[in-house]
């Protein structure tokens, strides 16, 4: 349904919903013409018709709810607790989640109900039951003991398909694993622990960090370190970095210089621009479920912003597979320009397949990830270390001692700093790069018990979203400084079974 807007197409699928009862209504007045041999009141058809479609909808919600219920009775579990919505249809809960994520967290609303409600709640939104978990347990079932039971499924598919395509971020089953496995001989060791592309860019950043606080200006360190890992990650894996640096950091808005304070029109920041408008899009369809087409209904806006990115990208991913092209009918190329075109991503990719779609999504997704994950954990930690003046005296003497002030760390180096992996791991609990992630049942799945609570009963084709962040604030793991700042607690013998369990971290 290209060019179709979101709202129509929204009203197309559920168009069924709606004839089906006034299809029933018209048949039941027609039975009563029939039967009586005159026509229904006009009062009592009108009527029909009237209600006819929301008691089916009514009607679907209980059988859906008896039918749950005595489904998980029949296995000795329960249903997860129901958030109390005042409103029909939780549209009281939609505006919380909207205002939240505007002027707040987006972690804000689900973290008042998992304090109310317990770790396990269903937070019903326009009719669609949505299961959120801060339990390890259960996230262990999501992603490891039950990880055949669920899937990204067909609602965040059409949540972030503009945004994602068919990446490996938005793909289940055999195209899941042809995406993860034409990427994973890429991430060996040997490159990613490759430093020069990162210290380059970063004296870049320093440098010119310096020269602006020289001239009496503060720096917005949060652009300065996304413009870095974007250049790095560019380099890194297209091999062409963009270079968004060379624009220059902004100066402050209230700046009275007289020099150029706006650097936005520079292609790579507006590439970067239109990533993130697109990504907190995604993110803001996240809380709305089938109905996002409703909150864009005439204009899909994460299609715009992604024309943005692939006027940008598709350039670049012209000219390599034009290369592939190039090499492939040379039939021998030099050792060395094979090499160098192969040692990036992007090379790699084209090498397994000429598909510009499969290529673009592939290394739009991949590339999401890197800048993203990156700028945000250096961005609180910076912020945090501003925050706690002990925490950072302590760190620097740890790097200080291990690498000196002058020599570049190896991974070696990073290995050995453990206070350093403590601060980024605490950090990485406060605030981490993806605090909430959606999976869908495809079968009926029980949840183990906790605590000898009954265990939890998750219907088929029902979204689940588990959250680190959440459960990271939870004093019954954490105890009653949970939310205190402290990397020395990751470094205590007591908490060993957090950090050295793979569901906890997920983020890292």
């Amino acid at each position: 349904m290209v060019g179709i807007p979101p709202g129509f197409v929204y009203i197309a699928r559920q168009l069924h919903c709606l004839v089906r009862p006034l299809a029933l209504a018209y048949a039941g007045v027609r039975i009563w013409t029939i039967v009586f041999e005159e026509p229904a009141p006009r009062w009592l058809r009108v009527s029909v018709y009237l209600f006819s479609i929301p008691m089916a909808a009514a009607c679907s919600v209980l059988h859906a709810y008896l039918r749950d219920r005595r489904e998980a009775a029949r296995r000795r579990a329960v249903l997860a607790p129901r958030v109390k919505s005042i409103w029909p249809g939780g549209l009281d809960i939609i505006l919380s989640v909207a205002q939240d994520f505007r002027s707040g967290h987006i972690g804000s609303p689900f973290d008042r109900y998992c304090e109310e409600y317990g770790p396990v709640v269903n937070v019903r939104i326009m009719f669609e039951d949505q299961i959120l978990t801060t339990e390890p347990k259960h996230i262990k079932a999501i992603l490891a003991t039950q990880f055949s039971s669920f899937e990204k499924g067909p609602v965040l598919w059409d949540q972030v398909n503009a945004l994602l395509g068919t990446g490996v971020f938005n793909s289940d089953g055999e195209i899941w694993k042809f995406h993860r496995s034409m990427k994973r001989p890429f991430f060996s060791k040997d490159r990613i622990s490759h430093f020069d592309i990162f210290e380059k860019h970063a004296k870049d950043a320093l440098n010119q960090a310096k020269a602006r606080l020289h001239e009496g200006y503060p720096v917005d360190f949060q652009d300065m370190i996304c413009r870095f890992t974007l250049d790095s990650a560019t380099e890194f894996l297209l091999g062409k970095c963009v270079s968004s640096l060379s624009a220059g950091l902004a100066y402050p808005k209230n700046s009275t210089s007289g020099k150029d304070k706006d650097c936005t029109d520079h292609p790579a920041n507006a590439f970067a621009r239109a990533f993130s408008d697109a990504q907190s899009n995604v993110t803001f369809r996240g809380g709305f479920g089938t109905l996002w087409r409703l909150a864009e209904f005439w204009s899909d806006r994460v299609k715009k912003d992604m024309e943005v990115c692939h006027r940008f990208i598709d350039p670049v991913l012209k000219v390599a597979l034009q290369m592939k092209r190039s090499m492939k009918e040379a039939g021998q190329v030099r050792t060395e320009e094979k090499g160098a075109f192969e040692d990036t991503l992007l090379g790699h990719l084209v090498n397994c397949t000429e598909d510009p779609i499969v290529v673009r999504d592939e290394t739009l997704n991949i590339l999401m990830v890197a800048r993203d994950t990156t700028a945000s954990t250096l961005t609180f930690l910076v912020y945090m270390l501003s925050q706690h003046p002990d925490v950072l005296k302590r760190l620097r003497a740890e790097v200080l001692s291990t690498v000196g002030n002058s020599r570049r760390p190896t991974n070696e180096d990073v290995r050995d700093m453990k206070y350093m992996r403590a601060a980024i791991n605490e950090t990485l609990r406060f605030y981490p790069p993806v605090p909430f992630n959606v999976r869908t049942s495809v079968e009926a799945v029980i949840w183990p018990s906790v605590n000898g609570d009954s265990p939890i009963y998750i219907p088929p084709k029902t979204r689940t979203l588990y959250s680190v962040f959440l459960m990271h604030r939870r004093k019954d793991l954490w105890g009653p400084d949970a939310e205190i700042f402290d990397p020395d607690r990751f470094l205590d013998e007591r908490l060993k079974y957090l950090t050295s369990n793979p569901f906890i971290f997920l983020p890292l």
